[in-house]
């Protein structure tokens, strides 16, 4: 996708992989490319192997990165190497998702997309803000995709982006959305817990929390509210019991207490 965006800019490509990494950095010296599309880590071993050997590297002034996270301190690092650097959100499904514009804040969506964010386990789109999974629709003649789940967390960023666009904007990958997890030998999916919440219309925020008490595990379902109505605890742990064939406790935590980081499933299980 990359390369041949590219090619439409009427660039020269050179092709390489991950790999062969003094190979690589002979060939930037010697044909003095100006760009690098590929993962920010890799650009890392490039831009170090250049400097263990002393190799010319100055060409490469503009990236174009993508396939994993980019966090600001590695960002910076590239920076000081005279790159002007800049992400990408693409999936091999869906192609080009989004991507940063010069404010470099967030990811401006494809516009040939329609972008929602939806709470995992479920079809559901959140409230504006709200971290959730990332669903996407492409209606290409020659390969549809229907609210295609990337299984990626984000939200949506407000306003306008301070460049002047004025399209959705993603706040960038904020991790997994799949938190699917064993207790007691048994799976626990969000879209169980997405039937719970369904069957208790009171309830509109919740996570569950796996841990252990006395070496068992234990589970412990939190929703936000504040004086519940009698007997509504009890009940919502028969529910759990019937959808999840699991035990599991409840507890009643203060609005606005649950971050806002996508997770319905979490796990504090020490695994050493």
């Amino acid at each position: 996708m990359m390369e041949a965006g590219a090619h439409a800019l009427g660039c020269a490509v050179f092709p390489a992989g991950g790999g062969q990494t003094e190979l690589q950095v002979r060939a930037i010296a010697d044909v003095r490319p100006t760009g690098y599309t590929g993962t920010p880590s890799f650009l890392k071993i490039i831009l170090d192997k250049g400097r263990e050997t002393g190799a010319d590297l100055t060409s490469l002034k503009r990236a174009l990165v993508a396939g994993e996270a980019l966090p600001a301190s590695l960002r910076a690092e590239l920076a000081l190497s005279g790159i002007d650097i800049y992400q990408c959100y693409a999936s091999a499904d869906l192609g080009l998702i989004g991507y940063e514009s010069e404010a470099k804040e967030g990811f401006t969506a494809d516009e040939g997309l329609i972008v929602e964010i939806v709470r995992p386990g479920t079809g559901d789109p959140v409230v504006a803000g709200e971290v959730g999974e990332v669903v996407a629709t492409l209606f290409a003649s020659e390969y549809p995709l229907i609210r295609f789940a990337t299984g990626d967390l984000s939200a949506v960023l407000p306003g306008i982006s301070p460049c002047g666009r004025t399209g959705l904007r993603l706040k960038g990958w904020m991790g997994r959305a799949d938190q699917t997890t064993k207790v007691r030998g048994m799976f626990v999916h969000p879209a169980q817990l997405a039937d719970v919440q369904k069957r208790h219309p009171e309830i509109k925020k919740a996570r569950l929390v796996v841990d252990q008490e006395d070496g068992k595990d234990a589970m412990t379902l939190l929703i936000e509210g504040e004086n519940p109505p009698a007997g509504l605890g009890e009940r919502i742990a028969e529910t759990i019991q019937a959808v999840c064939k699991l035990r599991g406790a409840v507890a009643f935590v203060a609005p606005g207490s649950l971050a806002n980081d996508g997770k319905v499933i979490e796990d504090k299980r020490k695994l050493t």
